[in-house]
């Protein structure tokens, strides 16, 4: 199978590298250096660097020559890139089956992943690719599962055992909107974990704020249509476990600097990478308004974002509120 990685950061870069050890993959940047610099090093410098690319990797910034022969194409942007590249892939191969990779909600819309790809394309058989897996530890082969969600399910099926490998196994799940929340607001909770970690509160608050906000990511699924048990599962606590606990997590990295008492704009800048919580955070607080659905967590990260409250502030103001059946 020929697969079109569309972006090369990091994880774009870890799937091709992943796939490219079973099929054919080219990987696709929207920057001409950007692919002259990856093809001259063999390697991904800027995003993942230290991991050398095969000779069969294919690498250019021609988006047409990519997708060209492609039976499988992977959105690998950030979400703010989903909606361009959709419809660009649309235009230029309609009938094209894809994967998107990002999760979040959309800056602006609070759009899902799959409503932004529906207002600019009608795919007939896509889905998101979602779970614990840091790019990393992906590129360096070690074993990693994750969960390829359709509202096709014979699609999501079809596609997780032609993508599924002895170190990058795949679950099928044909509850999507699930997998997406699972995937978008745990970025929110890694924010929040990350400040209890900086602030030295202990084992036992990282355990119960974890525990509250898997029931707030269950709540707001579940109000938008999901199955409550997608989030026991990969792409809910799986990816809920290692973004908050692991140390290669950009969102749990925030929180730990938003705790040292850094401003936003400078922490976002020496990240060097999209921190999705950060933008994910004012999408769901306002979705889950209008749903009128509680999320005492994702609100106060909100207002330390802001600059309303600060890390401390955000500590007092959930252990006051008044105690509630679990």
């Amino acid at each position: 199978m020929h697969i079109a990685i569309l972006g090369a950061g990091a994880w774009g870069t870890a799937l091709a590298l992943s796939f490219a050890q079973r099929h054919s993959v080219s990987l696709w940047t929207w920057r001409p250096d950007h692919a002259a610099a990856m093809n001259a090093a063999r390697e991904n410098t800027r995003y993942l660097p230290g991991f050398p690319f095969p000779e069969t990797l294919n690498v250019g910034a021609d988006f047409n020559a990519a997708v060209a022969c492609a039976d499988l194409a992977v959105i690998a942007t950030p979400i703010a890139g989903l909606r361009e590249a959709a419809a660009r892939l649309a235009s230029a191969r309609p009938d094209l089956p894809f994967l998107w990779v990002c999760k979040g909600l959309e800056a602006g819309t609070g759009l899902l992943p799959h409503q932004v790809v529906a207002a600019v394309a009608a795919p007939a058989r896509c889905g998101a690719l979602s779970g614990p897996s840091f790019a990393a530890e992906v590129a360096r082969n070690l074993p990693t599962a994750v969960t390829l969600a359709a509202s096709d399910g014979a699609f999501a099926e079809h596609a997780a055992q032609a993508l599924n490998g002895p170190r990058l196994r795949i679950y099928a799940n044909d509850d999507l909107i699930g997998v997406e929340v699972g995937g978008a607001v745990k970025n929110v909770i890694a924010i929040a974990t990350g400040i209890c970690d900086g602030l030295g509160l202990g084992l036992n608050a990282r355990a119960a704020l974890m525990t509250r906000g898997l029931a707030e990511i269950t709540r707001f699924g579940v109000a938008l249509g999901a199955r409550a048990e997608t989030f026991m599962g990969l792409s809910g606590l799986g990816d809920l476990i290692l973004t908050c606990t692991g140390d290669l997590s950009r969102n749990r990295r925030l929180g730990l600097a938003l705790a040292a008492g850094r401003p936003l704009p400078q922490i976002q800048h020496e990240l060097g990478h999209v921190a999705e919580g950060v933008h994910t955070a004012h999408e769901v607080a306002r979705r889950a308004r209008a749903l009128g659905v509680e999320m005492p967590i994702t609100a106060t990260v909100c207002d330390v974002l802001d600059g309303h409250l600060s890390a401390a502030g955000a500590v007092e103001r959930l252990m006051r509120r008044d105690p509630k059946h679990e």
